[in-house]
């Protein structure tokens, strides 16, 4: 997927709008883990999981942003690297992460060879896909996974749309969806891809919806990938 094929539709806008936000989002998000203890036991939680599966096998994150979920997963002893569509947050990501890998691509499109990847990490990056679309995308995160690789998605509980008119001191034009978790387990089931740990969290500060964590697996050889 390139230039053309993003011109239309919710792609451009989620580049533009994250383009415009890089910097300040990079900045006020930089030490946002060390206030959510539940995510960083999630983070760790999924990192255990990769290492009781996996001895050397590289994850992504997935709509990486300025690579602070990625620097974590490095500091935990992950062998990391990081996807996002927008320029402008890669380079924040390099930037700051200096040491750690950074390419372009897309939640759909992603530059990874079939079956090459120990995990994937989506830490809030599929909220601004429409929901009718996420087939494709959990579809391709089964496609880049090894069997038995696992998959942690982050993103915020509930069912609406919500448009973005200001975000980090900047205006934008972007919509963000909630999403019922039983649903986007059952999204993630048709994908071949089977859920086998959820968590639910009230909001934290600046939080106005749960959030929700949902921990997947691609089934290996004897659970008929």
């Amino acid at each position: 997927m390139d230039e053309t094929a993003e011109a239309a539709g919710h792609l451009r806008a989620t580049r533009i709008a994250y383009d415009t936000v890089a910097a300040d989002y990079a900045d006020r998000l930089r030490d946002e883990l060390a206030g959510r203890p539940v995510d960083r036991a999630v983070l760790a939680a999924f990192a255990d999981l990769v290492r009781t599966a996996d001895t050397g096998g590289r994850i992504v994150e997935a709509g990486c942003g300025p690579g602070r979920i990625s620097a974590h997963l490095a500091g935990l002893g992950l062998r990391t690297f990081g996807v996002d569509m927008s320029p402008g947050m890669l380079e924040m990501a390099r930037r700051s992460h200096p040491d750690l890998e950074f390419a372009r691509g897309y939640l759909s499109a992603l530059p990874v060879s079939d079956g090459a990847l120990a995990g994937l990490v989506a830490w809030y990056s599929i909220i601004h896909t429409p929901p009718e679309q996420l087939g494709p995308v959990f579809a391709e995160f089964r496609r880049v996974l090894r069997p038995g690789g696992e998959l942690l998605l982050a993103f915020q509980a509930g069912d609406e749309r919500v448009e973005l008119h200001q975000a980090y001191g900047h205006t934008v034009s972007l919509d963000a969806y909630r999403l019922p978790p039983d649903w986007i387990e059952a999204q993630l089931t048709a994908a071949g891809l089977v859920t086998h740990t959820r968590i639910r969290r009230d909001p934290g500060p600046r939080e106005p919806t749960p959030q929700a964590y949902l921990l997947a697996r691609r089934p290996g050889p004897d659970q008929g990938s």
